[in-house]
């Protein structure tokens, strides 16, 4: 069951909860419903990655755990805040991440922490709580040129 509620206006956050499942598709249309085209497939991927996380990871993947995801857009800020119900993890630092790319690929069954780089490498800003059970992402948007209102 997938539950909505408040679509994010202004500095309003929109939330998403959904049973703990690898089955993302809608999940992420609805994430990325309003998030311009240039920029969804590379954020799919990245949200992807972290729900993964969340559902597998931190739930393990018991469907009685939920995934909550709080999204908003703040300031020419997309954020995202995943939450899991998981004992939580303590992230290695992303300055242990090799940034190549091409080190992504093919993905194999061991944790290596490549999702993890690769969230750093999607993303303006990744940051858990101390628990390590909430993910805070954000993506910065190019800055618009603001009117000036003198003359």
């Amino acid at each position: 069951m997938i539950t909505i509620s408040l679509r994010p206006v202004g500095r309003y956050w929109g939330t998403i909860s959904f049973a703990s499942t690898l089955y993302l598709c809608p999940i992420l249309d609805l994430l990325l419903a309003e998030i311009p085209a240039t920029l969804q497939a590379e954020l799919r991927l990245g949200l992807q990655e972290a729900l993964v996380n969340a559902a597998k990871h931190g739930n393990n993947l018991d469907p009685s755990k939920t995934v909550v995801v709080r999204f908003s857009l703040i300031d020419n800020q997309y954020w995202w805040v995943i939450s899991d119900q998981g004992s939580g993890f303590a992230p290695s630092s992303d300055s242990d991440c090799d940034t190549d790319p091409i080190d992504y690929l093919p993905p194999d069954e061991a944790e290596s922490g490549r999702g993890l780089c690769l969230l750093h490498q999607i993303f303006d800003q990744v940051e858990w709580n101390r628990k390590g059970t909430e993910l805070r992402l954000c993506k910065q948007l190019e800055n618009r040129p603001r009117l000036s209102l003198r003359r």
